[in-house]
Order: C-alpha cells, then structure tokens, then sequence
C-alpha cells in the first residue's frame, strides 16, 4: 500500500491482480520478476492489489485509519478546520479595528520602518490612492445624488466649520499637566474632517460615499480659510500668529482633488477598470482596511520617544479626554440629525435616509490630523512645545478611527442580521 498526498487529497494505491483472462499470463511474468528481484537484492516481494481510493482530507477520522484500515483518512482533524475557518471569518469582519490596533502595537515596537515611511511621506502617497479609488468608484448619478442631499452638506459644513470647534472652548477648561496636551486637543478639535477615514469607512458601510466625499473634500479646503480664525480667536489672540494659508490649500488641492478628478477620467476613458473594481469589491475593502491601519503605525513611530517620555497616567489621562470629546461628537452629530429627520415634514427628507445620516455622523465627527500638524508647526511653541502640542492630536486620530471602526462594524453586523431576518 502507497500513500500519496497532493493539495488537501491524499490517494491510496493498492495493487490487485488483474481479472482473468489475463490472470495465469499475469502471474508467469510476476514470478520471474521475484525471481530476478531475489537474485538481485535477496528479496521476494507480493503484490496483492491494485485500488485506488481518493479523499478529502476533511472527512471525518475513523479508528484505524493510520493503522492499516483503508476505512477512512483523515490528515487534518475537524476541529482544527472549524477553528482556522472561525479565526479567518472573524479576521475579515474585524479586519479594521485588527489593522488599526496593530499599527499601533507596531509603531511602539519596532519604529524604524515607520519613521522611514513617515520622512517619505508614504501617507501622502496613501490618501492620494484612497481619493483616486474614489473617483474611480464614482457613478455619474453620484454627483445628481449629492445636489440632492444639498441640505445634508450644508448641515455638515455648518458642523464641521462652525459648531463643533466650540467644543474647544469647554476643554481648555480642563487642567493638566503638561497644558499642552489640552491645548492640543482643543487644537484638534478646531480642524476640518479628516483626509483618511471618514470616505473610507463610509464606503465600507454602505454610507452615502459621494456626500462624504464632496463634504470632506469642502471642509477641508474652506477649512484652510476658517480654521486660523479659531486659532487667534481661542488660542493665539494677540500673538499675531499667521498660517501659511497658500501653500496648504495648494498642497490639499494635490493631494486630495487631483487625484479625485484622475480617478474619475480613468473610469470614464477605461469601462473595463471600472468593472474590475466592481467586481473585486470585497478585495478593494480589505485593501483599504490594511492601508487606514498604515496611519497609525506611522505616527506613532515619529512619536514613541516623546510618548515613553511622558508619565503613563498623564497620557492615559489625555487619551480618555480624547476619547470623551470624539464621542461626544457622535452623539451631538447623531443626536441632531435624528432630531433634523423627525422634525422633517417631507416623508422624501434626505436626514431620513440612513446612508445619509450615517455619513455625516462619520465624516463630521472626525478631524484633521494633516491640517492639525500644519497649524502646530506655524505656531513656533507660542502656545507650547510643538511635539506635546502634537501628542493628544495623534491619539486623537489614532482613537477616532479605532472608535468609528468598531461603530462601523456594529453597523454592518446589524444589516447582515436584518438581511436574514427578512429572507423566507
């Protein structure tokens, strides 16, 4: 008996003689050829059958099988497949959360390879690809759908540009030591939505993708003009502190417009890429999962000097505060554009359209880190030193991306859930 095992089959080869008539001429020539194998190596050997048998390796074990019974094999048990195939499905559902929590573990692990990353720009080159994705994504009923939803985009530039930076004022309120870590987040509180996250993860919650996009890319220009108002007015009065307002407006406008407007010429000029990325959905998501964990692996491997210099319960202390006034803006966002969808007399309303509301709750409730680290470093240690100024920021950015992640994927495994529920 052989054993051959190829790609998850095995195949066991069994000799057997042949069916008569072929039988005595079979045997004739067998019993010269153990004659010569004798004389040769001094061995007789019988051959008793020839079968073959194939399997799949996920059959269920029998007893005996490595013993000689030719029953069944089984070379993997049952409960380890179940157990790989669990670990990956999880790994999938959760793959953002899993990508985001593990730059983390690696920026303070092993820096090197984020801080190489980091001096050349390599999240630069990653935000040009996810708006070029986004335009290569982008149906021509995308633009007619955001006109349609004009009302929803002036709620989130009024949210983004105008309410929510007075959150700012109720955290300077805050004493710690050192003070920049609440000027820094107060700092961050005052920017535009962020350029990383809020598209992103509207698209992988079947969000409105179109208005985030529009809304993120007009924050973050109008932002540009707005965002050195709210700085000398909370922070720097007095100090005649200037932002350099050209040269970030044209750096966002390459970073974030040109490659929106690629994408969408290369959609147009080439059908065939478009039904690629269509077609490979799935793989377009997971790839964008992998690359919004790149961010946080970046900026903490520039920071990891400064954050192991700080005592761990004074950055805990700052993390949390973080962590409370993200969430704050969830539920002030959420909150009101529930309010907005009630108090809506037309049954056509677009706060009444899920894909809406869960866009700007996304998209309004996050900030800048790019635009945050531009101000920072205008600012010249005015208001204190410019890497603890930056500390909070970049767990700020760290901490709304984990949080919104997790909100995401409570979001998905709801709809999975009603999709089965509503099936016969």
């Amino acid at each position: 008996m052989a054993v051959s095992m190829g790609a998850g089959t095995a195949v066991i080869l069994t000799l057997s003689p042949p069916p008569p008539p072929y039988d005595t001429t079979f045997r004739r020539r067998f019993e010269n050829l153990n004659v010569k194998s004798s004389r040769i190596f001094g061995v007789s050997r019988t051959l008793r059958s020839f079968k073959f048998r194939v399997f799949s390796i996920s059959e269920g074990p029998s007893q005996g099988d490595f013993y000689g019974s030719s029953n069944d094999v089984s070379l993997t048990p049952p409960s380890v497949i179940t157990f790989v195939k669990g670990l990956l499905k999880f790994v999938i559902s959760n793959l953002l959360p899993l990508a985001l929590v593990g730059g983390v573990a690696l920026g303070f692990s092993s820096p090197v390879l984020g801080c190489l990353a980091h001096k050349y720009s390599l999240s630069k080159f990653i935000t040009c690809w996810l708006f070029f994705l986004s335009g290569l994504k982008s149906q021509d009923g995308d633009v007619k759908e955001v006109f349609q939803a004009w009302p929803a985009l002036l709620y989130g530039l009024a949210s983004i540009l105008l309410v929510c930076p007075i959150f700012s004022k109720l955290i300077l309120k805050v004493q710690m030591v050192p003070q920049e870590f609440i000027t820094g987040t107060a700092i961050f509180s005052c920017m535009p939505a962020t350029l990383n996250g809020g598209v992103a993860l509207t698209q992988l919650v079947g969000g409105n993708a179109a208005l985030a996009l529009v809304l993120t890319i007009t924050s973050v220009l109008l932002g540009i003009l707005i965002v050195p108002l709210w700085i000398t007015k909370f922070f720097a009065d007095g100090y005649g502190i200037t932002i350099p307002t050209w040269p970030l407006f044209r750096s966002l406008v390459l970073i974030l417009v040109v490659p929106l407007i690629l994408g969408k010429v290369v959609r147009n000029l080439f059908p065939d890429v478009a039904r690629f990325v269509e077609r490979n959905e799935k793989l377009f998501s997971i790839t964008t999962s992998i690359l919004l964990g790149f961010f946080p692996w970046m900026q903490v491997s520039k920071s990891r000097q400064l954050l192991l210099l700080v005592k761990p319960e004074i950055f805990v202390c700052a993390i949390l505060l973080g962590v409370l006034v993200h969430l704050s803006l969830l539920v002030f966002n959420g909150t009101l554009v529930r309010i907005l969808s009630v108090g809506s007399s037309s049954g056509s309303s677009v706060f009444l359209k899920q894909e809406n509301r869960r866009a700007l709750m996304l998209v309004c409730s996050q900030r800048s880190l790019l635009i945050a680290t531009a101000v920072v470093e205008q600012l010249g240690g005015v208001l204190g030193e410019s890497g603890l100024l930056l500390l909070p920021c970049v767990a700020a950015d760290v901490n709304q991306i984990i949080i919104d992640s997790l909100l995401v994927n409570f979001w998905i495994r709801k709809d999975e859930s009603c999709d089965i529920a509503k099936k016969p």
